[in-house]
């Protein structure tokens, strides 16, 4: 049997009942997760947009729900706009050695398909680690080389998603075969979008979870697809990547479950400025440093971030600001917090942040380039004003699997997020975060929201 064909048996045969209690309930925190970043993300430019776009195009009724619209659409529509909604706050999670987003686009795919044909709450678990296993085991195949050209949660999260809406079609490893062509074929997303301040990181994620979901329920009809996407010699690693391991796709099925390694995000930008962020915030609190007391800061990063970040120089929106690494640790020096209202209120108009933003530079540190993408290790060095130099160094990130959050972090993250976007009272805040705890216990999903 080839790696994809362990992959395809193993989706085949996994059940719920195989899930550890560890997994199952990571699956509900990162339901939750999902779900604070969607309700976030319901006013954020260009997320309106995606909305118009469903109610002018998409059926007006359908049991899938567009949550943050407050109606019912078809599972395609449902996917495509909660999928752009849950990706714009840049808060979250990310899985490292696959560098993917997988909630993104696995959970809105999978609840869409959930609410379309009436599953509980156990199909959807068992759905959403089946796109996660499969999604992040693709990731790390593709490799590094992948990921320089091409936003991997646009195209291995189409995989993701399709894998995810599959497990809730019951298809057999057969079906899932065809699945995986069907969504390779269509895998698409490329990073030039961050050199202009272009929206379509939005699009990279509601095209990947609706075109996911598509490949799936066409797959159930009968549709057939490339039996050897992944590694086969025209297929996604022929074409976009130079350093892919056919190793990773069945590293230990059943045994490692990838899903407990994903990490939550603290902060509310792109997680390559995560681990610089949190060494200069603890540099500062050590040493009782301020902005003004700081000449320059100089952080040491790995190839990945330079090829994301380095695209940025003066940001034009708050949401390219996420993916510049001084105006993120200007926020942090200045304001003490790269949070959401940070972004919101100084990230583009803060002349502190922009003066700070200037003095960062961004540089090749080879451990820890070689340590990523498996360990995203944070090392700065600052400059005082007053002829100091100081090392800040953090191993794991805040919400990386070693540095995680807690349910009562995750509740006040949830709490937080909704607050920004007022979506909900914290009345009603606290009923959705009981009604995600309760996940497993639900029966029937269509008026889960």
């Amino acid at each position: 049997m080839t790696a994809t064909q362990d992959l395809t048996d193993f989706l085949a045969r996994l059940q719920y009942d195989d899930l550890p209690e560890a997994v199952i309930a990571r699956t509900e925190e990162l339901f939750l997760d999902w779900l604070a970043s969607l309700l976030a993300g319901r006013h954020e430019h260009p997320i309106p947009l995606f909305e118009r776009f469903a109610t002018r195009m998409g059926p007006a009724e359908g049991y899938s729900q567009r949550i943050n619209h407050g109606s019912n659409s078809s599972p395609w529509f449902a996917a495509l706009v909660n999928a752009a909604a849950s990706h714009v706050v840049e808060q979250d999670d990310l899985h490292n050695s696959s560098v993917l987003h997988p909630a993104t686009v696995v959970f809105p795919a999978a609840l869409a398909a959930a609410q379309d044909i009436a599953c509980d709450g156990k199909t959807l678990i068992l759905a959403a680690v089946a796109g996660y296993e499969a999604g992040i085991r693709i990731g790390e195949f593709l490799g590094r080389s992948h990921y320089r050209i091409f936003h991997t949660t646009a195209t291995v999260g189409t995989l993701a998603a399709a894998v995810a809406v599959g497990k809730i079609l019951r298809l057999d490893a057969e079906g899932f075969t065809h699945v995986l062509g069907s969504a390779g074929t269509q895998a698409a997303g490329l990073w030039e979008f961050l050199r202009d301040a272009a929206d379509s990181k939005q699009l990279h994620t509601a095209k990947a979870a609706a075109d996911g979901l598509m490949a799936a329920y066409l797959t159930e009809t009968g549709l057939t697809g490339a039996r050897n996407i992944l590694e086969g010699e025209q297929g996604l690693a022929a074409g976009l990547s130079s350093d892919a391991d056919a190793r990773h796709l069945n590293d230990r099925l059943g045994q490692r479950w990838a899903l407990l390694e994903t990490s939550f995000k603290f902060h509310a930008s792109c997680r390559h400025t995560h681990p610089a962020a949190d060494a200069l915030l603890a540099l500062i609190q050590r040493e009782n440093l301020r902005a003004d007391d700081i000449d320059r800061v100089t952080a040491r990063v790995h190839q990945g971030a330079i090829d994301v970040l380095g695209r940025v120089t003066v940001p034009q929106s708050i949401h390219q600001a996420k993916f510049s690494m001084g105006t993120v640790l200007g926020l942090i020096a200045v304001h003490g917090k790269a949070g959401l209202e940070e972004f919101r209120d100084h990230a583009l108009t803060d002349p502190r942040v922009a003066a700070f933003r200037e003095r960062v530079t961004m540089v090749l540190d080879e451990q820890v380039n070689s340590a990523y993408p498996q360990r995203w290790l944070g090392r700065i060095r600052v400059q005082t004003r007053d002829g100091r130099s100081l090392d800040g160094a953090i191993d794991e990130p805040r919400g990386d699997p070693g540095n995680t959050l807690t349910r009562p972090e995750l509740e006040d993250k949830f709490h937080r997020l909704v607050a920004f976007s007022g979506a909900g009272t914290p009345t009603r805040a606290q009923a959705w975060i009981d009604t995600v705890w309760s996940l497993r216990s639900h029966t029937d999903l269509r008026n889960l929201f």
